[in-house]
C-alpha cells in the first residue's frame, strides 16, 4: 500500500498517497484542476500555467500538474488570486489565437473553449496586439495542421515523441514560436507515419483530420455510384462516445441503421475481411515455418506500423506479412469477388472504409492496392467524420433503432472483433494457426497472455511439439524496441504483430477526441477494449476459418488459402521509404 499523507484542500482535510501531484491530490477530493498542456506520462511540463493553485507557505501560485504533495500542505484551488491568473492566461493564449470557433471542427469539443466559457473569458477582456501569421499545411494525406489555432502546449510533440517519430517540435523563439517539422518542412516531406495520435491529443482545432464526408455524400447522391460502407471492429465500442455515450459502449446496431439512413447501398463489416486476412495470414504463416521462409513473421494490418517500418527498418521489410489490411481486402473482395456476383461494373463500386485510423486515409493511396484495376477503396472516413456525418443528417443516434448488417459480408466472428486490440490479431491468427496445425480444435480459445494494454506482451507456446513464440507491440516506440533484436537478429520470437498506435485500433488516431481530463485519470483504452472482448465472448462462431461466409467466397472465388488468386487480390508489397525529419 502506498505511504499516505494528510494535507488539506480549501480546507477539507484529506489523505493521500505520498508523492502524487496536487493536481492528482485534488480528484480524491472531488475537485477537477483545470490544465491545457498536461497528459500524464507523456506531456508533463507545467507550460500553460492553467492548473496554478495557492498553496500556504509559498511565495507564489504553484503548477498543480508537476508539484508533489507533502504532509501537512493546504492548498486552495478556487482563491480570487487563483481565478484571476486563470483567466488572465486564457486572454493572453486568445490574444494570437484564430477565434473562428464556428467554423471549427473541434468546436463544441475544445478544451480552450470550454475553460474560456467556465472563466467568463470575452472578447472585451482580450490583450490586443500583433496577431502571429502562419502558412496552412494540408500537404499530409490524412491531416490539416493550422498553426493559427495552436496554444504552443506542446502536446503534439510529445504525441510524436511517444511515438518515436519526433518530426515536430517548436521552431523559433519568442512571439514567433511555432509548431513545425524541421526547417518548417510540409508534413508530407517528412517521415511522418500518419498516425493521427498528434490529432486526438490536440487540445484545439490546430490538427484535424483531412474531412472526406463531403466526397462520400456525393458518391451517395450519384445514380451511377453502388456505395458501400464497411466498418472497423472497434468502430462499433467507440462511435457512441461521439454522442455522450459511456465509454465501451457497443452501438453495432445503431451504427449500421445510422449508415443505412445516410443513403449507403449497402452496409458490410470490416470484420468479414478481418476474417480473411487471418486465414490468408496464417497460411503464409505456416508456409513460412514449414519452408524456411523468413521468421518472424510480423503483421501488416496497420498502415502507420507500416509506414514506419517502411521509413525507419526498410531493411527489415521482408519480415513483413504480405497480406492487405482488413479495409485494403474488404475493398478488393468487393470489387472482384462481389462486382462479378452482383453483376457491377466495379468502376461505379464506391467502397468506403470507416475506419479508427488516420493512416488509413493514407492507406487509401498506395501502390499496389487496386486489384480490381480501381482503387481497393475509395475513401477512408475516422470515426469523427461518421459521427458528423450522422449529426448533419439530423440522425438523434441514441434513439435509432438496432439493425444487422447486410450479408454475406456482414458475417464475422468473435475473432474478428478483437482486431481492434492490441493482441487482438494475435490471438485470431492463433486460434485459426493452431487447430491447423494439430487437427485438433481447440478447447481453450483465450490466449490472455497477449491481452491488455501493456506496450509490450510476450508468450511462448507449444504446438505438435514445435514451440511457438509470439510477441505483440502497440505504439511504434514499442515496435522500435522489438525490431532492434529483429534488425540484430536476435530476435526470439516467430511470429510478431504491431499495431501502430498505443493500445491498438480502439486508441486510434481517428476516434473521438476525449479531452485530457479523461486521457488522465480513465483507462479509455483498456474499456474500449474490454467491449471488443465481451462481443467475442458472445458470439456464435469464434474461429476465423469457421466463418461460413469466408468458406463462400474461396469456394466460388479463391479456390484455397494462399492460392494464386488469393495473393493477386488479397495481398500487396511495399518499399523502402526515405528516413528525414
Amino acid at each position: 500500500m502506498d505511504n499516505m499523507i494528510n494535507i488539506k484542500i480549501n480546507n477539507t482535510p484529506l489523505s493521500v498517497p505520498d508523492g502524487i501531484s496536487i493536481l492528482e491530490a485534488a480528484r480524491y477530493a472531488g475537485i477537477e484542476i483545470p490544465t491545457l498542456c498536461f497528459l500524464k506520462e507523456i506531456n508533463e511540463i507545467g507550460a500553460c500555467r492553467l492548473c496554478m493553485v495557492e498553496v500556504k507557505g509559498a511565495r507564489s501560485l504553484v503548477t498543480a500538474c508537476v508539484y508533489p504533495v507533502s504532509e501537512g500542505m493546504e492548498i486552495f484551488t478556487n482563491t480570487e488570486k487563483v481565478r484571476t491568473s486563470r483567466k488572465h492566461t486564457l486572454e493572453l493564449i486568445l490574444s494570437t489565437h484564430n477565434k473562428s470557433c464556428l467554423t471549427c471542427l473541434r468546436s463544441g469539443n475544445c478544451e480552450l473553449q470550454k475553460l474560456c466559457k467556465e472563466f467568463g473569458v470575452k472578447d472585451a477582456d482580450y490583450f490586443a496586439g500583433k496577431m502571429p501569421e502562419f502558412e496552412f499545411d494540408d500537404s499530409a494525406a490524412h491531416m490539416i495542421r493550422d498553426n493559427s489555432k495552436c496554444i504552443l502546449c506542446r502536446r503534439c510533440v510529445a504525441a510524436c515523441q511517444m511515438q518515436d517519430v519526433s518530426v515536430i517540435g517548436a521552431n523559433a523563439r519568442g512571439f514567433d514560436t511555432h509548431i513545425s517539422s524541421a526547417f518548417d518542412k510540409d508534413l508530407a516531406n517528412v517521415s511522418c507515419i500518419s498516425c493521427g495520435q498528434c490529432i486526438v491529443n490536440c487540445p484545439t482545432g490546430a490538427i484535424v483530420e483531412k474531412d472526406d464526408s463531403e466526397k462520400v455524400f456525393a458518391a451517395i447522391n450519384d445514380p451511377e455510384k453502388y456505395v458501400i460502407a464497411q466498418t472497423a471492429p472497434s468502430i462499433r465500442v467507440t462511435l457512441g462516445e461521439a454522442f455522450g455515450m459511456h465509454i465501451g459502449t457497443n452501438v453495432q446496431g445503431k451504427m449500421v441503421a445510422a449508415l443505412r439512413r445516410l443513403g449507403f447501398d449497402k452496409v458490410f463489416d470490416t470484420d468479414f475481411a478481418a476474417d480473411l486476412t487471418i486465414v490468408e495470414e496464417a497460411t503464409e504463416l505456416l508456409e513460412r515455418v514449414k519452408n524456411g521462409g523468413v521468421l518472424p513473421m510480423i503483421t501488416s494490418c496497420s498502415p502507420g506500423w507500416i509506414k514506419y517500418c517502411e521509413h525507419y527498418y526498410p531493411e527489415q521489410i521482408p519480415h513483413l506479412s504480405t497480406c492487405k489490411s482488413p479495409q485494403q481486402m474488404f475493398g478488393a473482395t468487393l470489387k472482384t469477388w462481389y462486382a462479378q456476383k452482383m453483376n457491377i461494373d466495379p468502376k461505379n463500386i464506391f467502397v468506403v472504409g470507416i475506419m479508427p485510423c488516420t493512416a488509413k486515409k493514407f492507406e487509401t493511396q498506395r501502390a499496389d492496392q487496386a486489384a480490381s484495376g480501381y482503387p481497393d477503396v475509395d475513401v477512408a472516413l475516422t470515426t469523427r467524420e461518421l459521427a458528423r456525418m450522422i449529426e448533419s443528417a439530423g440522425l438523434y443516434f441514441p434513439k435509432l433503432p438496432d439493425e444487422e448488417f447486410d450479408s454475406p459480408l456482414g458475417e464475422s466472428t468473435g475473432a474478428a472483433v478483437i482486431f481492434g486490440a492490441t493482441g487482438g490479431v494475435m490471438e485470431a491468427a492463433l486460434r485459426t494457426a493452431v487447430e491447423t496445425l494439430t487437427g485438433e480444435e481447440l478447447k481453450e480459445l483465450d490466449f490472455v497472455d497477449v491481452r491488455g494494454t501493456k506496450g509490450i506482451k510476450e508468450a511462448s507456446y507449444t504446438v505438435n511439439g514445435m514451440e511457438i513464440k509470439v510477441c505483440a507491440a502497440s505504439g511504434t516506440a514499442n515496435a522500435k524496441k522489438v525490431m532492434e533484436d529483429v534488425k540484430n537478429g536476435t530476435s526470439p520470437y516467430t511470429f510478431i504483430e504491431i499495431m501502430g498506435c498505443p493500445g491498438g485500433c480502439v486508441n486510434g488516431g481517428g476516434q473521438p477526441v476525449q479531452p485530457a481530463v479523461v486521457r488522465n485519470f480513465v483507462d479509455l483504452k483498456g474499456q474500449r477494449a474490454a467491449a471488443l472482448y465481451e462481443a467475442d465472448r458472445n458470439m456464435p462462431i469464434r474461429k476465423s476459418h469457421e466463418n461460413p461466409a469466408i468458406k463462400r467466397v474461396y469456394d466460388e472465388y479463391f479456390v484455397s488459402y494462399g492460392s494464386h488468386i488469393a495473393h493477386e487480390v488479397l495481398h500487396t508489397s511495399y518499399e523502402p521509404k526515405p528516413k528525414y525529419k
